[in-house]
């Protein structure tokens, strides 16, 4: 399939229902927010996670869509395989001297590792195998709303050694946003898109895996994660017709009652709008689900 050759921007929409969407580790895994704001973060790293456990499930074993970044990935090994497959012999920190050489181990890194295809990858490492920038790139994600974090307390009848048998329960805790309706962009620049091989296939991917990862995701600590609404502005060439800032401006939530004192607990208390008739010439906005 050939390279994309339009630019694209997109805005997402998930939401959280008595769950912990991203912790913080530095505050004992407390849903992140903006201190000043008291509005919920999704970082970069988290999303793009997701996106790979997806591809990882859809495309297994299947050639072009190995994972770089993953769970106990030793970095050194994972470029070895294309010096093997290009039977050249690696020199510590260095990439081959022959330029055509070094810019072809880059190549099948990309070609064979999907992350690496969208998100980019430093690859500078003892085994080294370049760098590339990725044509995907993800913002954080903030809720459209203030969050408020619970802490619940948890019971747990078992015991982990026998000297505690006499023990009636243990305690834990767990922290939980009540809701939380999230909104994140993106990018996607096909000039970049050139240097790493990205394709057409390589994109379609891409709004599967945001419409599908969170459904692969579930877990104790994210039950209800659900994608809502994928909105995506393509423009008319590689360059792009106007500034993402301008289009992301277009896309309106607000509350479906303006009066209600309640605070926010579902998905339908929110209104989704573009504002279609201000789309700039050169692009086009389709909502994907």
């Amino acid at each position: 399939m050939s390279v994309i050759s339009n630019r694209y921007e997109f805005v997402y929409l998930f939401d959280v229902v008595n769950g912990n969407p991203n912790g913080d580790p530095d505050a004992g895994n407390l849903p992140r927010l903006d201190p000043e704001t008291n509005k919920g973060l999704v970082t970069d790293v988290c999303l793009k996670r997701k996106i790979r456990n997806y591809v990882a499930l859809e495309k297994e074993n299947s050639p072009g869509f190995s994972i770089y970044m993953q769970e106990k990935s030793v970095l050194n090994n994972q470029h070895k395989k294309a010096y093997e497959a290009l039977s050249v012999e690696p020199e510590a920190k260095k990439l081959p001297k022959e330029e055509a050489k070094a810019k072809e181990l880059t190549a099948w890194m990309c070609k064979n590792f999907f992350d690496i295809r969208a998100f980019g990858a430093v690859m500078t490492t003892e085994v080294n195998a370049g760098q590339v920038r990725g044509p995907i790139q993800l913002a954080f994600a903030s809720s459209v709303d203030p969050i408020v974090p619970m802490e619940v307390s948890i019971t747990r009848m078992a015991v982990t050694n026998v000297k505690d048998l006499e023990k009636e329960r243990t305690m834990g805790r767990k922290h939980i946003v009540p809701y939380g309706l999230y909104r994140m962009h993106g990018f996607v620049s096909a000039k970049l898109a050139e240097r790493t091989g990205f394709s057409e296939d390589d994109l379609e991917l891409l709004w599967r895996a945001l419409a599908n990862m969170l459904e692969h995701d579930h877990s104790a600590a994210r039950g209800e994660m659900s994608a809502r609404k994928l909105i995506v502005f393509k423009h008319d060439n590689a360059m792009g017709s106007a500034p993402a800032h301008k289009l992301f401006d277009l896309v309106r939530i607000d509350r479906v009652d303006d009066e209600a004192d309640s605070p926010v607990r579902c998905f339908s208390d929110y209104r989704v709008s573009i504002d279609s008739e201000s789309v700039p010439q050169g692009v086009s906005v389709q909502e994907m689900f």
